[in-house]
């Protein structure tokens, strides 16, 4: 008699009528037979060895708990210093922005411009007064060439260079006046 039951469960085939009857009837008949099949004992076996995998990554994952939420922790600390940072940084732009404006930039130039002139003449009429206040060393031809001459070409060198500083600095405010430098917003 081929039924769906023992199609399903081919070991209850050497079982009479009777001890089908028995095995619904009788709660402790049914376990004993239930526990005896060999899907029931493969599917408690793969069970059992879920169960142990499973307690095993649990203890993996209590002894590396600790850990983590030191981790966790520093992590946290971390972002809220560079929020801190990045909010200090949009502060400190709008602050940039609102004070080194293009015409105040300009404004400084210019003053920068003007000291540098200022230095320079102070620097030519210093050392006039200097050459001035030096004997010359005299030839019987007449001509005297003033002492110190290393000292002049020291002279020359760095007034050169603070001129070429002024030049530079007039250069760009003139550049600057007439429209000829952009400045962008980013």
């Amino acid at each position: 008699m081929a039924t769906p039951l023992l199609q399903d469960f081919p070991e209850l085939s050497d079982l009479s009528r009777e001890d089908l009857e028995d095995l619904l009837n009788d709660p402790v008949y049914f376990q004993s037979v239930f526990h005896s099949l060999d899907r029931v004992k493969n599917m408690y076996r793969a069970q059992a060895e879920l169960g142990m995998a499973n307690e095993s990554i649990a203890q993996n994952n209590i002894a590396l708990q600790e850990s983590l939420y030191k981790l966790r922790g520093e992590t946290q600390a971390a972002f809220d210093d560079a929020k801190s940072l990045e909010k200090r940084w949009k502060e400190l732009e709008k602050e940039q922005k609102e004070r080194f404006t293009p015409q105040f930039l300009l404004m400084r130039l210019k003053h920068a411009t003007t000291a540098q002139d200022d230095a320079t003449e102070a620097m030519a009429s210093t050392f006039v007064q200097q050459q001035a206040a030096l004997p010359s060393l005299s030839r019987e031809d007449g001509t005297g060439t003033p002492r110190g001459g290393l000292e002049v070409d020291e002279f020359i060198q760095q007034f050169k260079e603070a001129r070429k500083v002024y030049h530079k600095r007039a250069m760009w405010g003139n550049k600057w006046s007439s429209n000829q430098v952009i400045w962008r917003e980013d």
